[in-house]
């Protein structure tokens, strides 16, 4: 048994005791940094809900030479690119990448330009790790370009309530932060792992190759007092590729480690980003905006309903959903029963009839809401390829109504990471957004390109593990009566 002292849940009301610094003068502290920083951010995120604390910015849902040379050519200094690697397996992870890390190296070099990689992950460590990165820096130096120092991980979120405190990853939930390790995403059957500590995470992930002497904490204190120094000091230090845990528990902790870090780029070292979605946002310098209002995103006139697709399976879906049917009964619920699976054309079937009662609804001027039986369904064996596949053979069926659907929605909701990357990727046919901004905390919006089955079509990627309780509904409600302004 591990005689290491686990990590307890605490009340949210610790929090209190980090303000950090006052955010004007992280501002400040981080502007400065900023001087002659001329780098193309390149983000790859493993599932669309990446885009939930940006605006403004284009996102690319292929990675060929022309969708990267696009990217570098955008006028703002980010962009990104899904990959939707979390819904592959690991041989398909290891390919994607290597080409997405050689690609960028060579474009880097023809356009004379430099760059940064961010490898956006999921802030509850769910993912393809270290594969991706592995796999980007191994890309990236074999084709002659940067060498890297060291790896950076972030996965402080708070719009989804996740704080990195004395480097243990909490979960928040209501009043309490519940450390990682003890949450059901811990559980993954295709990414799960054991420890919240996030030394001890890499070691595990790593199984035994990385070594505790070769990972970097970054601590709390020096963040909150704005040590802008002493943090780049410690950067300074790192080699090899060794890791840097980043403690944060608000954004001006995030200020100044970037302010930091961007000292210690100006001195010539590199580094490798995985982090959640605040990060990004902070590096690429994105400004706060308003959230959207249902009038913004919704032309009024349109006689079609809405709808919403509800994949993803963690408590607080399930929760959220619950919800939704209790409180607004003018949409309709149609539920689809991913354990056909089981049966021979079983999932076929199943699409056909969902989508034959979907449209009619639509039609009709009604909003539905089609979601998976919430009862979870394990096969036998704990191989977790196989885990995946499966899980994959049921997001395209589903997806697949959005993709055979006849009538044009007036928005479409997409419940859930492999779920919402499906429906944009194969159901919508996207091949390149703009990010609008967010509907709710967390929650992005994207607006369709021309080329998308749907042209300027309201897109909400609602990532499965990110909100309240209500937030279902209020987004819904939001859509729905968009001609108030709500």
């Amino acid at each position: 048994m591990d005689s290491r002292k686990q990590p307890m849940t605490m009340n949210s009301d610790i929090l209190k005791q980090y303000p950090g610094m006052n955010p004007e003068k992280a501002d400040l502290l981080l502007s400065d940094a900023f001087e002659g920083f001329d780098r193309k951010i390149v983000v790859l995120d493993d599932d669309p809900t990446g885009t939930q604390t940006v605006h403004g910015i284009n996102v690319y849902t292929g990675w060929s030479r022309d969708d990267i040379e696009q990217g570098f050519r955008d006028p703002g200094g980010i962009f990104y690119i899904l990959t939707n690697s979390r819904s592959f397996q690991r041989e398909e992870t290891r390919s994607v990448h290597c080409e997405i890390g050689r690609i960028i190296a060579e474009v880097s070099r023809k356009a004379g330009k430099k760059y940064v990689i961010i490898s956006r992950g999921d802030s509850t460590l769910r993912g393809h790790y270290p594969l991706e990165t592995e796999t980007l820096r191994r890309a990236t130096e074999e084709a002659g370009s940067l060498i890297f120092d060291g790896e950076i991980l972030c996965p402080f979120f708070p719009e989804g309530g996740r704080f990195t405190i004395n480097g243990i990853h909490y979960v928040q939930y209501g009043d309490r932060l519940i450390p990682a390790g003890d949450t059901e995403f811990a559980r993954d059957k295709s990414f799960g792992y054991r420890s919240s500590d996030l030394a001890e995470w890499c070691i595990e992930k790593y199984e035994g190759k990385l070594k505790k002497d070769q990972i970097t904490i970054v601590p709390l204190e020096l963040l909150q007092n704005g040590k802008v120094e002493e943090v780049t000091r410690l950067l300074m230090q790192v080699r090899d590729f060794g890791k840097v845990i980043v403690n944060a528990v608000t954004y001006s902790d995030i200020k100044i480690f970037c302010a930091s870090y961007l000292h210690a780029l100006r001195q010539g070292k590199e580094f490798l980003f995985r982090c959640a979605a605040a990060l990004p946002k902070v590096l690429g310098r994105i400004p706060d905006k308003p959230l959207l209002s249902g009038k913004e995103l919704v032309a009024g006139g349109s006689g079609t309903g809405g709808i919403v697709l509800v994949g993803s399976h963690v408590k607080k879906t399930t929760e959220q959903l619950e919800m939704l049917g209790k409180n607004m009964k003018s949409v309709h619920f149609i539920r689809f029963d991913q354990h056909r699976v089981l049966e021979d054309k079983g999932l076929l079937l199943e699409k056909q009839r969902v989508v034959e009662e979907a449209e009619r609804f639509i039609a009709r001027g009604r909003t539905v809401v089609v979601y998976t039986r919430r009862d979870r369904l394990d096969v036998e064996g704990d191989d977790p390829d196989k885990q995946l596949q499966i899980a994959v053979a049921i997001s395209q069926a589903l997806v697949g109504v959005i993709g055979d659907l006849q009538v044009r929605p007036r928005f479409v909701v997409a419940k859930g990471g492999i779920t919402s990357s499906d429906v944009g990727t194969k159901a919508l046919g996207i091949k390149k957004a703009a990010v609008a901004g967010q509907i709710l905390p967390g929650i992005p919006v994207w607006i369709t390109g021309e080329e998308s089955k749907f042209p300027k079509l309201p897109f909400i990627i609602f990532p499965g593990n990110v909100g309240t309780s209500d937030a279902l509904l209020r987004v819904v409600e939001k859509l729905i009566n968009q001609v108030t302004g709500s």
